[in-house]
């Protein structure tokens, strides 16, 4: 089995014979040492029976959210299926926590306990709350103003996060940003945290999170390593 010094050797050898971004020169490198798969005896596929999505209705929105209508309604003026129209209408299904609570406090003037409330209880009416998150970390030997850059920076960002089309949604430069993220299958937010540990040395943490399951966190944290290395080998080369 190549070791990760050998297979990042390899990566770049790649990297710089045809052009390819890192991901794509990992992948093309991995492919290559993945042994043929064994072929097993053909066999008559069985039928797989599929269920059917069920769509809450307004009749479940209660107890899904935790909360009833009449109490709901009393401290908020609405009922669950008032408050999902309005905030589907705001989209904001693809909206962080954050964002659902802040929504419902400064549009519908809504005190901020009960304007959690109402971001929770959304969230469990449209299945967000309790996904799965992929998380991952790297120390850099650059300024902070140097890393944040090279994510804020659209074309700077482009060499290093390949496969997929990402945008800056929110940033406080040096120091956060959140991205909305999508591959074309699979869509999502990632929240960015930026750290200066010293003159000429810094930290950033990400999280990309409401993944459907623990698979695809997985493999999305082998993603974000990927890129991460990409990004080094970039901040290697600038710096």
């Amino acid at each position: 089995m190549t070791s990760h010094k050998d297979l990042k050797r390899l990566v770049r050898a790649r990297m710089r014979k045809t052009g390819e971004a890192y991901t794509a020169a990992r992948a093309h490198i991995t492919k290559k040492q993945q042994p043929p798969p064994s072929v097993a005896p053909a066999t008559a596929s069985p039928a797989i029976a599929t269920t059917p999505l069920v769509v809450p209705t307004p009749k479940d929105y209660p107890a899904l959210a935790g909360m009833s209508d009449a109490a709901l309604k009393a401290k908020t003026g609405c009922t669950w299926e008032r408050w999902v129209r309005s905030l589907d209408h705001h989209h904001a299904d693809q909206m962080t926590h954050r964002e659902i609570a802040t929504l419902v406090a400064e549009k519908y003037k809504v005190a901020g306990w009960w304007a959690q409330n109402v971001a929770v209880g959304y969230e469990r009416i449209k299945g967000l709350r309790g996904s799965y998150e992929a998380t991952r970390s790297r120390t850099f030997n650059v300024p902070v103003a140097t890393l944040y850059a090279a994510w804020a920076d659209r074309k700077l960002r482009r060499r290093w996060l390949t496969g997929a089309v990402t945008k800056v949604r929110t940033s406080t430069a040096p120091k956060s940003m959140r991205l909305d993220w999508t591959d074309g299958t699979d869509q999502g937010i990632v929240a960015v945290g930026f750290t200066a540990k010293g003159a000429s040395k810094s930290a950033v943490a990400l999280s990309q999170s409401r993944l459907p399951d623990r698979e695809s966190a997985n493999k999305r944290k082998q993603y974000w390593s990927d890129c991460l290395d990409a990004l080094a080998d970039l901040l290697d080369a600038v710096s």
